[in-house]
């Protein structure tokens, strides 16, 4: 693979398998195909169910794939082909190098805000205390009030859960980072600042592949598209 393009998706294809009603196979996507040079931004468009958030969740290997490929430039030069790499490979890679920003927060219970943002950089070294006062920044830029810091985010409404989710996923910045509807919950304040702070990672080097509503401002950030056609009606 290029040394200049990190991802590269070749006839990528996903079913899934409903055990529960005979083995009965929905298409989650197929034929999925795209390069994507290292530090720019694709995004992922298509009609609603059509395998755009399953396609990001095969690139992180929350799903495994049916058929094709998924090559991935490591940060020393390897080569890896995240559809068929070990479960072990694929953790190593997503500690050291990936991101993913979902619609939903998944946090451990009765652990604050401030620590569930700062997890990623005490888990990669840097001292707790630094980690917190680095999550705090964030967390403050990201419109999150000072009285929450501390608090349990499974207490907060949507729009903060998501910031949260926002913050843990980028406070360390990935060489590659996957957002699923990053903005849906957001006012517009908050969704200047997610456009700001991913535009900054942006001109540091950071490639993406993204999943966003028609209008989002992270349109204005996307160098290409990769289209998801309509699925036919499945019986």
């Amino acid at each position: 693979m290029s040394p200049h393009i990190l991802l590269r998706v070749e006839d990528l294809a996903k079913r899934f398998v409903c055990h529960m009603q005979g083995g009965k196979e929905i298409l989650g996507f197929e034929g999925v195909s795209f390069r994507l040079p290292a530090g720019a931004a694709l995004a992922l468009t298509g009609p609603s169910g059509a395998g755009k958030s399953s396609v990001l969740k095969c690139i992180y290997r929350s799903y495994l794939p049916g058929r094709g490929s998924i090559r991935y430039r490591t940060a020393d030069g390897g080569d890896i082909d995240l559809a068929r790499a070990s479960e072990t490979e694929v953790l190593r890679i997503r500690s050291r190098e990936m991101g993913y920003v979902t619609q939903f927060l998944h946090a451990l219970p009765r652990v604050p805000a401030v620590d569930v943002v700062a997890e990623p950089l005490t888990a990669a070294g840097t001292p707790p205390a630094e980690a917190r006062l680095r999550a705090q920044a964030l967390l403050e830029r990201l419109g999150i009030d000072r009285a929450l810091w501390d608090a349990y985010p499974a207490t907060f409404s949507g729009g903060e859960k998501q910031r949260v989710n926002f913050a843990r996923a980028v406070i360390r910045p990935p060489r590659l980072l996957l957002l699923d509807e990053p903005t849906a919950s957001l006012d517009p304040r908050a969704m200047e600042v997610v456009v700001a702070v991913l535009s900054e990672m942006k001109a540091r080097g950071t490639t993406m592949v993204a999943v966003f509503h028609e209008g989002s401002p992270l349109a204005s950030l996307m160098d290409d598209g990769c289209a998801l056609p309509a699925k036919e009606p499945q019986r």
